[in-house]
């Protein structure tokens, strides 16, 4: 019987700050017991604005997942995310004291460290060194080094920074609520956590996580993470145009945006209008469905070329056989996966989180992707998978606590 451990993932987001307890097991299988949920204030492309607003909306959201859930919150994995966050690939190289000598946990930390000094800005902290690859004297494939015998033992890591005191005030929030954050992890890793399975991974795979004020996407290339990414742009940016192109108020803009838009162009009737009745401050309107169309096409597909952009140089597209997997909130636009498809020019898929149990308002929710995602990372961390062992040390840094 695997066992069982209760994991909180906290998301502070743009839109929602969202808190989930969830019942996870070794083999993976995640059981969510509670979903708390609050509009978010004091948050703005995913960073933190107004310190007050923000910590009284993930009291809110605690509160709203323990009384759900009937477990008392005292710990949290924390999701961050915010356009300062970067990433980048590098190798680290040690030479054994002995030539044809074991390679020990020793050689293996002083690999990820060597691959670690790197000039980052001095504002700057590592979040994560994710394995991609070993090297034994040159032999490629190697999945597991210890134990065995060689003169030099190198590494490919992929790196993720961000600025230390953007991190550490997204923490000050929860500690507000006098809740202890176990570690932080960037929204686009947690995302994958619950949306890839191995074999997706393996075959090539980009994930693009578009929130209500940042865009995530990560990339798994033969099962390992070969790039990442931040955008400050989102669905209030729609949202904003729509407002501006229609001249209409931005609350106005975001319920045209859900419950009418589309990203398909070309099938509404000639002259088709959509009426907004008169509301307080309001005096109502007739709007052009095919404008109101043609403005959420233009901003995704401006959001979509972004992100194949970030993708030159670091990822051969052809080689992503899985393809594209869209989830967030935004991915639940009409017409969202053709706009994809469109830039990309290779299947997209709509997602949310996989092999989870529970409500299914929850998990079938592409909104929750990584709030769940962080969860199942706790527990990957956890049960100390090789790639993330050493994640726990982040806190320390952010805090410069022992």
């Amino acid at each position: 019987m695997a066992r069982e451990e209760i994991h909180v993932g906290l998301e502070i987001g743009t839109s929602k700050v969202c808190a989930v307890v969830a019942e996870c097991r070794e083999d993976g299988e995640v059981k969510l017991l509670g979903v708390g949920e609050t509009p978010s204030r004091g948050v703005r492309k995913g960073e933190i604005i107004d310190f007050e607003n923000a910590s009284n909306c993930v009291r809110d959201a605690l509160s709203d997942a323990e009384e759900k859930s009937e477990i008392e919150i005292k710990n949290v994995w924390l999701s961050v995310t915010g356009n300062h966050i970067q990433s980048f690939n590098n190798r680290g190289s040690v030479a054994l004291p002995e030539e044809g000598g074991e390679i020990t946990e020793d050689e293996m930390q002083e690999v990820e460290l060597q691959a670690k000094e790197i000039s980052l800005p001095k504002e700057n902290l590592i979040l994560h060194s994710i394995i991609q690859h070993y090297y034994v004297d040159g032999q490629q494939g190697v999945l597991n080094p210890l134990g065995m015998l060689g003169g030099k033992l190198e590494a490919d890591f992929h790196i993720i920074h961000g600025v230390r005191t953007r991190i550490k005030n997204a923490v000050r929030c929860v500690k507000e609520c006098d809740i202890v954050v176990e570690d932080v992890v960037v929204n686009s890793l947690a995302s994958a956590q619950v949306v890839l399975d191995r074999h997706q991974k393996e075959a090539g795979a980009l994930v693009v996580d578009i929130g209500g004020g940042v865009t995530d996407y990560i990339v798994y290339l033969d099962g390992v993470v070969r790039h990442s990414g931040v955008l400050a742009v989102g669905g209030d940016h729609i949202t904003n145009d729509i407002s501006i192109g229609l001249r209409i108020p931005i609350t106005r803009a975001e319920k045209l945006k859900i419950e009418e838009g589309s990203a398909v162009l070309g099938k509404s009737l000639p002259g088709e209008k959509i009426v907004l009745k008169n509301d307080t401050g309001f005096s109502g309107k007739e709007v052009e469905r095919e404008m109101l169309n043609l403005i959420i096409h233009s901003r995704l597909k401006e959001l979509f070329e972004h992100v194949r952009k970030g993708l030159v140089g670091e990822v051969p597209e052809p080689l992503l056989g899985a393809g594209i997997m869209l989830t967030g909130g935004c991915s639940l636009i009409r017409g969202i996966r053709e706009v994809a498809e469109s830039v990309f020019d290779m299947p997209v898929q709509l997602t949310h989180a996989q092999d989870v149990s529970g409500p299914t308002s929850a998990f079938k929710n592409p909104r929750f992707s990584t709030c769940i995602g962080v969860a199942k990372y706790a527990q990957a961390v956890r049960s100390e998978m090789p790639q993330e062992s050493l994640f726990t040390k982040i806190l320390r840094k952010i805090t410069g606590k022992n």
